[in-house]
């Protein structure tokens, strides 16, 4: 039984070893490196939704902004292949949503005309469903904001009802705690970001 329990132990430190290096690499940019970090640890983790989860936004992230179609199209996939194995590992996960939302959301920033219609759809029942899970989950509550704000914004209408919305992800950052280690933390700087030009 010890040696199980040294076992489980020493499995638990190469995971958490693992994850800091991956996260270190991403820190200093070198993102394609951390996404194959990651990938690893998702290989030899297969029962952890983190690292799946990780490389799914790496993948989005480095997509916005993209202008090569097939480049887009080969990240944005292997975005949504990782999440689909979360999404499997941890259902009804707010996170996995949001992550979701942004691979759709990728996808309209780079052609609004093809991807618009069908994937605004979608994107407004996950930050809905996310909302019901976790309503005090600040980067839920941000994700949601912002994409109202883009929706209000395209269609020509006032943002400021939802700089509220940032102002109270804000103060949920502030307290918002996980019991995971490496659970998603990011958001702070950008709502105060957000917050910064509300309304303007």
């Amino acid at each position: 039984m010890l040696l199980l329990g040294a076992t489980i132990g020493n499995a638990q430190d190469r995971y958490s070893q693992g994850m800091e290096k991956a996260f270190q690499l991403w820190k200093d940019q070198k993102v394609v490196e951390a996404s194959n970090m990651f990938e690893r640890i998702a290989t030899a983790e297969p029962d952890k939704w983190l690292p799946y989860y990780y490389v799914s936004q790496i993948n989005t992230i480095i997509s916005f902004g993209e202008k090569d179609e097939e480049k887009l199209g080969k990240q944005l996939e292997k975005a949504k292949e990782f999440l689909d194995v979360a999404k499997a590992i941890s259902p009804d996960n707010p996170e996995l949503l949001i992550q979701e939302a942004l691979i759709n959301t990728a996808w309209i920033a780079f052609d609004g005309a093809t991807y618009g219609m069908t994937l605004s759809q979608k994107n407004e029942q996950l930050y809905q469903k996310a909302m019901e899970l976790a309503p005090n989950n600040p980067r839920v509550i941000l994700s949601k904001a912002e994409w109202d704000m883009g929706s209000a914004r395209y269609f020509g209408k006032d943002i400021t009802p939802y700089c509220k919305d940032v102002e109270r992800a804000l103060e949920l950052f502030a307290t918002f705690k996980s019991e995971t280690p490496f659970y998603p933390s990011w958001g702070k700087e950008r709502a105060e970001e957000v917050l910064a030009n509300c309304g303007k």
